[in-house]
C-alpha cells in the first residue's frame, strides 16, 4: 500500500536506486569499516539520506557516486562519534580511578571477595543491592520487580550460603565482611 504521503513515483525511483547501488554502497562500506554492524549502519544511513534528499540524487551512472560520496560523510561522521566516545569513555574511567575507594588487602577480604564470586547471580545481585547500594528491603523489591517478602527471603538465603562458603554461622558478621571487603570494588 502506497502512502499517501510519498508522491507518484518516488518509491518507484528510490527502490530502482537502491537495487541497482546497494552492491556497491556494500562494497564501498565493506572496505572501510572493521566491523559488520558498521556496514550495516552505514549503508542505512546513505539510503536515508537518499531518500531524504531523493531529488538531489542525480539520474543513471552519477547516482553511485552520489552515494559514495553520501556514504563517505557518513563514515566521517562515524569515525568522528568513535573518536568522541573514546575520549569520554577515557575521561569516565580516569575520573572513576580517582574517585575510587582503595580496597583492603587483608586476608579476610580476599576471601569475602573469593566467595562473594563464588555465588550465583542472583545471590550477589540481592547482596549488593543491600550491601553496596544500601538499599531497604522494599526499594530491593522494586529493583528486582519482586515482593518485599520474597527479597527478604532471597537475602535471607543469600546471607546464609555466603556464611556456609565463609566458614560463619551469624549473618550479621557476613554482611558486614561484604560491606568492607567489596564494596570499593568496580562492579
Amino acid at each position: 500500500m502506497q502512502d499517501p504521503r510519498v508522491p507518484p513515483g518516488v518509491r518507484d525511483r528510490f527502490e530502482a536506486l537502491y537495487f541497482a547501488c546497494y552492491p556497491a554502497v556494500h562494497r564501498y562500506a565493506l572496505r572501510r569499516t572493521d566491523s559488520v554492524d558498521d556496514v550495516a549502519d552505514v549503508i542505512a544511513e546513505t539510503f536515508l539520506t537518499a531518500w531524504r534528499r531523493l531529488d538531489d540524487v542525480p539520474e543513471g551512472d552519477a547516482a553511485v557516486l552520489w552515494l559514495y560520496g553520501t556514504a563517505r560523510r557518513v563514515l566521517a561522521n562515524h569515525r568522528r562519534g568513535e573518536l568522541r566516545r573514546t575520549a569520554l569513555a577515557l575521561r569516565l574511567r580516569d575520573e572513576l580511578v580517582v574517585g575510587q575507594e582503595v580496597a583492603p588487602t587483608d586476608p579476610q577480604s580476599d576471601a569475602v571477595r573469593a566467595a562473594f564470586v563464588t555465588l550465583a547471580p542472583g545471590d550477589r545481585e540481592v547482596l549488593a543491592l543491600a550491601c553496596w547500594e544500601e538499599l531497604t528491603g522494599p526499594q530491593i523489591a522494586t529493583v528486582l520487580g519482586c515482593s518485599s517478602t520474597a527479597v527478604r527471603l532471597r537475602l535471607h538465603r543469600a546471607r546464609k550460603r555466603l556464611a556456609r562458603l565463609l566458614d560463619m554461622t551469624d549473618e550479621v558478621p557476613v554482611m558486614t565482611a561484604v560491606k568492607i571487603a567489596v564494596k570499593g570494588e568496580s562492579r
